[in-house]
């Protein structure tokens, strides 16, 4: 380990230790943070309830346009930019080769087009998500249905929680990233430089009685969310008569994410 992230990993853990809360700074955030929806709003009497939320991903039935589809509908819920630099890149819900997002699974016996098929992935909402175990501010924390959020105003940036998190699914802003958006959905806060945001299951959607942009965007029924815990949920029938996989479930963490292959 270099002096400069042994220097960085020492602030930080001090800062944790003496309960200090970096808040982000800018008026334009603070009227982002009077108007949010997501964390800590009440539900209206339309929200969706759910003892476990869980999404399923249909691989056979997407294709290149409706991966764009289901990616650009997260995009423009979610107030995210296409950054102009890619290692910037914010990542809610992007598409992978197969063999990236599952290469416990790989064979030499993998059908050909398995092996070409992109593969949606997002946050997993795991069960036991490991992200937020390591977060010092309590930032990142897991509601009684299952979903795993982001209190965006709590993050001081320390990204511990994308160390910990096994899939890549967390994104850290290294720039503004209001200065590369076209336009600006109100319903949803913009988030500002040195934070982390991910997937959450659109938990602002479900306040309003909404399925989430991404499965609202699917014409086939290429993503599936629902209730886990409820035997007679679509979710749960599918899960049952069909066979699925999840991404790297020998880590523990139970994602909440299924893949049918």
């Amino acid at each position: 380990m270099d002096k400069t992230r042994r220097n960085f990993l020492k602030v930080v853990g001090l800062a944790a230790a003496a309960g200090l809360v970096l808040k982000p700074a800018g008026k334009g955030f603070a009227m982002d943070l009077v108007r949010r929806v997501p964390e800590g709003a009440a539900p209206t009497d339309k929200a969706l309830k759910a003892g476990r939320w869980a999404m399923v991903v249909d691989t056979k039935k997407f294709t290149d346009a409706s991966r764009e589809a289901v990616m650009e509908a997260c995009r423009k819920a979610h107030n995210i930019p296409v950054m102009r630099d890619p290692r910037h890149a914010l990542k809610w819900i992007w598409d992978e080769n197969y063999e990236n997002a599952f290469p416990e699974q790989m064979n030499e016996h993998i059908p050909e087009y398995q092996k070409k098929n992109k593969v949606l992935v997002m946050c997993n909402n795991c069960a036991n998500p490991a992200c937020v175990r390591v977060c010092p501010t309590k930032a990142t924390f897991k509601r009684p249905d299952g979903i795993v959020m982001m209190d965006y105003h709590r993050c001081i940036g320390c990204r511990f929680c994308m160390a910990a998190c096994p899939y890549g699914s967390r994104s850290f802003n290294f720039e503004d990233p209001r200065k590369s958006l076209t336009e600006i959905d109100p319903s949803y806060p913009t988030r500002t430089k040195g934070v982390v945001e991910k997937c959450n299951f659109c938990a602002e959607r479900l306040a309003r009685g909404m399925q989430p942009a991404c499965v609202a965007a699917c014409r086939n029924k290429e993503l599936i969310f629902g209730d886990a815990t409820d035997p007679k949920s679509e979710v749960s029938r599918i899960l049952d008569e069909r066979f699925n996989i999840r991404r790297r479930p020998e880590l523990g963490t139970q994602p909440q994410v299924y893949y049918l292959t």
